[in-house]
């Protein structure tokens, strides 16, 4: 695949091998994970008219490894119609914002899988939400704060013009002309 030997020595722990009975090496394939993302990259088969069956079993052990390491999502550029028949897919404008840069070098011929939601991002959105609640709880709070003066206003105004009114009757009921015979 291309590799040079201290290359491959240092990431020869991505690689899934399929070996056959006697130890020989069927198939391989690599997950290499960057910022909770894997890359599926190097495919290699010893016989490609049983690429697809490896594939499967590759597959299988690919997920098992990427969910241990925490991964949200899958990458690659293989072109084998079986990725597509597993999951992954065009990967769209979206997708490609998250693109670990190490992998930026060319947006053409992505497939990607999503493999759960990406937890700091939804972290971040619970935070941004729980500030969104706390500047709501304070509008709520600085408005009933001025509901409850207001109606303290409105009381003193009310309890005030029913003085105003008894003291207008104290004042103004002895002056009142009365009927006669009274």
């Amino acid at each position: 695949m291309g590799f040079s030997t201290p290359e491959l020595s240092r990431r020869v722990t991505e690689f899934q091998v399929v070996e056959g009975s006697k130890g020989v090496v069927l198939g391989a394939i690599a997950l290499h994970a960057v910022e909770r993302q894997g890359l599926l990259h190097s495919e290699a088969f010893a016989d490609f008219s049983q690429a697809d069956e490896l594939r499967g079993l590759l597959w299988e052990r690919l997920l098992g490894v990427a969910a241990n390491q925490g991964l949200w999502r899958i990458w690659t550029r293989e072109t084998a119609p079986f990725w597509v028949h597993s999951g992954l897919a065009r990967a769209g404008e979206q997708d490609l914002a998250s693109l670990p840069a190490a992998w930026r070098e060319g947006h053409d011929g992505w497939l990607t899988i999503k493999l759960r939601e990406d937890v700091e991002t939804i972290m971040k959105a619970d935070a941004n939400f729980a500030v969104f609640m706390a500047q709501e709880r304070q509008k709520t709070a600085k408005t009933a704060s001025m509901a409850r003066a207001f109606r303290i206003m409105v009381t003193v105004i009310a309890f005030a013009l029913a003085a105003l009114a008894l003291a207008a009757i104290y004042v103004l009921y002895p002056k009142m002309p009365r009927p006669p015979g009274n």
